[in-house]
């Protein structure tokens, strides 16, 4: 079996928000600027992360999860990696056990060395014990040490670092600094593009990292890191070209914006051609067969989307003509008839489904779920803050994967349009899963 090597890392920590984006962007960014080629990865669903991630590598990111992309899509994408890269870097998600699969799973299983990153604003000597309680939960997991993060003076580093029972697993730490805080909202991290000097947190960032050890390991330490990359045993099947011809038109701009890169190219791979618009900016749909509405920030510009009767109307020519919709999460909720931001403000929206959506404080749901349409099951996430209410009785609802379960009800599937045309639902789904099960949310006649 082919196999390819290259030095890579797993990031992770004892929870969210600990700083791993600002750590992998810092490491992907300072290796960048050496001229070096970095693939970044970042492990579980995530649309938000990656832009950053992105940003900083220079490269495109995708996701790995050993359930939602599955262990075969894994395998062939750091293999594929390992032979163009000089480093890989996998960002993990939430804290290092949490989840299922989680990051030490997805590190276990192809031998990924694991950076911890412990925000040690508030503490000292437990940093210690954090530390070793992480690196000695779980046998069979490598262990490239530990990076204080958010920490507040020079003295207070050398209390956290002699507070290690093993003095080299310190790879140094990273001050509390404004220049490179990566700023959030309720659903993660703010886009990269949204933010003029994101390119400058990132230096700066990198700049800090580059005083501490982790920053200053050279060709001779990162030998410390190589992996091995097996070629998948059984490869991914070619996907069938069940969209040949067919134009998709996805909604793409600052209210529409969590596409995975891998659902494009299942897309195109199935024949598709795509076109890109903006329902903040554009008064026509392209000239398409389908219409894609992904998940993204719609309750930040309510009133923009309200104030667009052009976008409005074409919608609702492309419904009435009785082509395809599929409409994810954000997507879903500007085809109701209104739509609630957190503060109370009401607008109107597309009216393509009867009823209203509102946004809440709190988190309506989170987590792995698979759905089952024509031609399979697709495999997927949902996370919101809005709930909707609406006479559609749903056709189906989601379920959990494998080994959870759910809080109550599954995410329903919405059917509606003239010719039950347009396939509505929070669930965002991972297309590549299952194309000819994907094929079908884009094509007539299917249920």
């Amino acid at each position: 079996m082919p196999s390819a090597s290259c030095p890579a890392i797993l990031i992770a920590a004892p929870a969210s928000g600990q700083g791993k984006t600002t750590v992998a962007c810092a490491l992907a960014r300072l290796h960048t600027r050496q001229g070096k080629r970095v693939r970044v990865f970042k492990c579980g669903p995530d649309f938000l992360d990656p832009c950053w991630l992105s940003l900083a590598s220079g490269a495109p990111v995708h996701q790995l999860d050993l359930w939602m992309t599955g262990e075969v899509d894994c395998a062939l994408r750091l293999y594929a990696a390992a032979q163009e890269a000089d480093l890989i870097i996998v960002e993990g998600v939430m804290g290092l056990f949490d989840g299922q699969p989680s990051a030490a799973d997805l590190a276990q299983r192809f031998g990924l060395p694991l950076l911890t990153v412990i925000d040690a604003s508030a503490m000292a000597g437990t940093f210690g014990a954090l530390t070793w309680g992480l690196q000695t939960y779980r046998e069979g997991l490598r262990f490239a040490g530990v990076l204080a993060n958010r920490v507040a003076s020079s003295g207070h580093a050398v209390m956290l670092e002699e507070s290690l029972r093993d003095a080299s697993q310190w790879q140094g730490a990273l001050m509390r600094s404004e220049a490179f805080s990566l700023p959030e909202r309720h659903l993660g991290l703010v886009m990269s593009g949204e933010m003029d000097d994101a390119m400058a947190r990132l230096d700066a960032a990198a700049d800090a990292l580059a005083e501490t050890k982790l920053g200053q390991m050279g060709a001779d330490a990162l030998q410390a890191w190589w992996v091995d990359f097996a070629a998948p045993a059984d490869a991914v099947p070619e996907a069938p070209e069940l969209l040949q011809g067919l134009t998709i038109a996805v909604a793409r701009d600052a209210a529409f914006c969590f596409l995975y890169a891998a659902n494009l190219d299942c897309l195109q791979a199935m024949g598709a051609r795509l076109v890109f618009f903006s329902p903040l900016a554009d008064a026509v749909l392209p000239d398409c067969d389908a219409l894609w509405l992904p998940g993204g920030y719609p309750e930040l510009h309510a009133a923009t989307l309200a104030a667009n009767g052009a976008m409005k109307t074409a919608i609702a020519s492309h419904v009435r003509a009785g082509k395809p919709v599929w409409a994810e999460c954000g997507g879903m909720m500007v085809l109701f008839d209104q739509l609630t931001t957190v503060n109370g403000s009401t607008h109107l929206m597309w009216g393509v489904l009867p009823g209203s959506v509102t946004l809440q404080q709190r988190l309506a749901a989170l987590g792995p779920q698979q759905i089952s349409v024509a031609g399979g099951t697709l495999r997927g996430h949902t996370f919101h803050y809005s709930t909707c209410s609406t006479p559609l009785v749903p056709a189906t609802r989601t379920e959990a994967a494998p080994g959870r379960k759910l809080r109550g009800e599954g995410e329903a599937l919405y059917v509606a349009g003239p010719a039950g045309n347009v396939k509505a639902s929070y669930f965002h789904a991972w297309l590549a899963s299952n194309p000819a099960a994907a094929a079908s949310l884009f094509l007539k006649d299917t249920p």
